[in-house]
């Protein structure tokens, strides 16, 4: 399988109508100042020439703001450098990202002229209420026409949802994930919210109208997401924002995140608890009481099985005194494993035979 490259350009908060509650677009992104044509070039040129393997799958981005709002020209403007490249056969294709109610059959036309390849909507919730209190300024059914033209109008549609959105609850975010799997797109975005400087959400959170939510709990609700998209074969493609220097510990001094469910490694959490939750499930269905175990998985899997630093050993080991083996295989597919007991406790009576 060819390797897949991702050259991203951040274009903050152009063609944006709204401030919604949660959005700094030039802190998320890092990038503090409108970008230009010549900025796209070196910035796609910057990436190619760190490349190296020629077989490689490239892609040019357009992330933040919405690319689809931006004036008709500036946006002819950045995908035609982009077009350029694919013409010349140096990337394979283009992906951007927009609101769903920036999306008709003019516009889907145009992107098409161009070859882009994915368009991302930015859907948050499928709760029109929550919508409102974040100031988004769309319905759930303006997502549900503009899914159903980019599908029409055969692009792949990503989805980006949102958890821990203001009033939005562990219902409602579970209720969204099962409005976007009848969409049928083919990947999907989840970000927890982050509390950013300089943003309504960071007034609420300092006014004490606002409580994010935990690392934990993040992690938690994640984990009843991520399956319900793996189940129909929807790609995750990112859980958490991407860490920067400007989004990262807020305990950091350049941060702008004041509070919320920071992590640098999120993603590893939410992956590393699923297994966990797997792994104990199956020792627990044993009718012997476990000493030593030994789970056999692809390589791959193996940094979440383990845990970030180590946390599923020393889970297993604390609450459970099971000592977990991680032997790795290429025989064993990616997300499955092989279970098997290496030592077990002696049953009670054993002990006075």
């Amino acid at each position: 399988m060819k390797k897949q490259y991702v050259i991203p350009i951040f274009v903050p908060h152009l063609g944006c109508p709204n401030d919604c509650v949660f959005c700094n677009q030039k802190s998320i992104s890092g990038e503090q100042r409108m970008i230009t044509k010549e900025d796209v070039e070196k910035t796609i040129d910057f990436y190619l020439d760190s490349i190296k393997e020629k077989e490689a799958q490239k892609e040019v981005a357009f992330f933040g703001g919405s690319f689809t709002g931006i004036e008709v020209e500036k946006q002819e403007e950045f995908l035609q450098i982009a077009y350029n490249y694919i013409k010349q056969g140096k990337i394979n294709s283009i992906r951007i990202s927009t609101r769903p109610d920036y999306i008709d059959k003019v516009t889907l036309k145009r992107l098409k002229k161009y070859k882009v390849e994915t368009i991302e909507l930015g859907v948050q919730s499928a709760n029109d209420y929550i919508l409102k209190q974040s100031n988004r300024g769309h319905s759930f059914e303006d997502v549900k026409k503009a899914s159903k033209l980019i599908r029409r109008y055969r692009f792949k549609l990503g989805h980006q949802m949102m958890v821990g959105l203001p009033e939005s609850t562990r219902i409602d975010e579970i209720n969204t994930a099962k409005e976007l799997i009848k969409l049928k797109p083919k990947m999907v975005r989840i970000y927890p919210v982050l509390v950013v400087k300089n943003t309504k959400l960071e007034k609420q959170y300092n006014e004490g109208k606002y409580t994010p939510l935990s690392v934990v709990q993040a992690v938690e609700i994640c984990k009843e997401l991520v399956p319900m998209f793996n189940k129909k074969k929807i790609e995750v493609i990112r859980i958490g924002l991407q860490n920067t220097d400007e989004i990262t510990d807020p305990n950091e001094e350049k941060s702008e995140v004041v509070a919320g469910p920071y992590h640098p490694a999120f993603r590893q959490l939410v992956e590393s608890g699923l297994w966990y939750d797997s792994i104990l499930a199956q020792i627990k269905q044993l009718n012997v009481k476990v000493k030593k175990v030994e789970v056999t998985i692809n390589p791959q899997d193996a940094n979440n099985v383990i845990g970030h630093k180590k946390e599923n050993v020393e889970k297993l080991k604390e609450l459970y005194n099971v000592e977990m083996i991680v032997k790795q295989s290429d025989k064993i597919k990616p997300r499955k494993l092989e279970l098997n007991v290496l030592e077990k406790y002696p049953e009670f009576l054993e002990d006075y035979k």
